[in-house]
């Protein structure tokens, strides 16, 4: 499936048909080549398959306003058991919810999905900002559970990520809370937000970046600002990823 990697976007019915051997970051930047201002939910790593994400399910940070990849698949090309090229008409309804969200491979062998493309402002704005315990990271930490499941509006996004550092102030270890959000909208929306909603990361203006969506992607992969969107094709992951690792994510 590796060179099953062609992808057709179509402005005009705002679809695009994707292999499944392509990548996410393949998707990304042809949506970007031919429009700032659409995109597709899914994941924020450029190098995840597109078939083996879509038939997972599609966790992504536009997911709270868009749902998961798999609810903005609208058609697909399979083969099953039988040797027969079906799609969603002739496979059928029951086969067609299988194969979003229920792992394709285990029906048959998908070779491209349609997918709807949906829109996103010309101007998006992001942040990433690290607390430690003695920073405050707890009581944060509970604010942000209080009102991230549903006291946010929906084209807000905020992952927190836990991990273990040297603290700057005992230099022991300690316990570090990295807050990435995305807002589809500008830095002064999100900073009205966050004001209201969770006062205690104390979010200021320098910590808000203003940019494209699809530059959005290279900021969560932690490229530097102003990286050129190309790196999306790259199929390398980012040196953080390289290492084995095991992560939770709520």
């Amino acid at each position: 499936m590796f060179n099953l990697r062609s992808i057709d976007v179509n402005m005009e019915e705002e679809i695009a048909w994707v292999h499944a051997g392509a990548t996410l970051g393949e998707l990304y930047y042809a949506i970007s080549q031919k429009s700032k201002t659409y995109g597709f939910p899914a994941g924020v790593c450029p190098t995840i398959g597109v078939g083996g994400h879509l038939t997972g399910g599609g966790y992504g940070n536009m997911m709270r306003k868009y749902g998961l990849s798999a609810d903005n698949i609208i058609d697909a090309q399979f083969v099953d058991v039988n040797g027969r090229l079906l799609n969603r008409q002739t496979m059928g309804e029951d086969l067609f919810w299988a194969i979003r969200g229920g792992g394709g491979a285990s029906f048959g062998v998908i070779l491209t999905y349609k997918v709807k493309l949906i829109r996103v402002p010309k101007t998006v704005t992001v942040f990433m900002i690290g607390r430690t315990i003695e920073q405050n990271a707890l009581d944060i930490f509970l604010q942000w559970q209080d009102v991230a499941t549903n006291k946010l509006p929906h084209k807000l996004f905020i992952r927190l990520i836990m991990n273990v550092v040297n603290s700057t102030v005992t230099g022991n270890r300690t316990i570090n809370a990295t807050f990435w959000a995305l807002l589809l909208g500008d830095s002064r929306r999100l900073l009205s937000i966050m004001n209201e909603s969770l006062p205690l990361l104390g979010v200021q203006q320098s910590d808000c970046h203003e940019m494209s969506w699809v530059e959005s992607i290279l900021f969560w992969n932690d490229f530097p600002l102003g990286t050129l969107v190309d790196a999306l094709l790259s199929r390398t992951p980012q040196s953080i990823y390289i290492t084995h690792l095991k992560t939770k994510s709520d």
